[in-house]
């Protein structure tokens, strides 16, 4: 499967799960599009999964923090 196969295929699941969790607090939200924006970059940069687990664990935790200031 080639980067853009993976990065489109990231990008349903983390629409799929945003969707179906309604009344979530900025602060989830920020989490959960970090981890998909640090997920999808990640599939891109590297072209492999594990890039991009790093990626959306890094962009979960980045997008989490950031509402706190």
């Amino acid at each position: 499967m080639n980067a853009t196969k993976k990065l489109i295929a990231c990008a349903f699941v983390v629409l799929t799960f945003a969707g179906c969790a309604g009344g979530m607090t900025h602060q989830e939200r920020d989490t959960v599009v970090g981890a998909g924006v640090g997920a999808a970059a990640g599939a891109a940069i590297t072209g492999d999964v594990g890039g991009a687990l790093i990626g959306g664990a890094a962009g979960g935790i980045i997008g989490h923090e950031v509402h706190k200031y």
